[in-house]
């Protein structure tokens, strides 16, 4: 078997996080600069040997400035010390044709966890250009406090400010490399 090697379509895929506000509404989050690196065995992602996907802490957005620098600061992601968050799949589970569950490590703030992700595989296509590339949609949920991040605040009401679950959302198109 010949080992394959994946690299992330950065021009079609998507890094995403939500969480709730006041309880009562979801901001959405993304990070601008990230790469996944793969290998597997042939093409079959049941085999993967290696998942790599890391992103810059200074590239988060949530299309708020003010918030954004807040994230970036030491009461959550503290990224003068922390520059990168880190995730290393473990294992790739196939539960059913074209779902799995990736178990793995994520590293935030200096704080490594074991987290599972959902993951939906879409298929392997060759574009326009030659360049065989695979799309995925990967869903998962993590505590933020369990990383580190534990800033809170309540309003006069008694209402928390930003909740504790973190919820994951990836559109992920790997390219496979020459």
């Amino acid at each position: 078997m010949a080992k394959v090697k994946w690299s992330v379509d950065p021009a079609h895929s998507e890094i995403q996080f939500k969480v709730k506000h006041l309880m009562i509404t979801t901001v959405t989050g993304f990070f601008t600069s990230y790469n996944i690196e793969v290998e597997t065995e042939d093409e079959d992602f049941t085999k993967a040997s290696s998942i790599v996907f890391t992103a810059d802490v200074d590239s988060i957005s949530t299309n708020n400035e003010q918030r954004d620098t807040h994230l970036k600061s030491a009461d959550f992601f503290d990224a003068a010390n922390h520059s990168q968050l880190k995730f290393t799949g473990t294992n790739y589970e196939e539960t059913s044709d074209g779902h799995a569950r990736l178990h793995g490590d994520l590293t935030i703030r200096g704080n490594t966890k074991p987290v599972t992700v959902d993951v939906e595989y879409h298929g392997t296509v060759v574009d326009p250009y030659g360049q065989t590339k695979a799309g995925f949609t990967v869903n998962g949920k993590i505590s933020r406090k369990a990383f580190g991040l534990t800033w809170d605040a309540v309003t006069e009401a008694g209402s928390v400010v930003v909740s504790d679950d973190i919820r994951l959302h990836a559109e992920v198109q790997l390219v496979k490399q020459r």
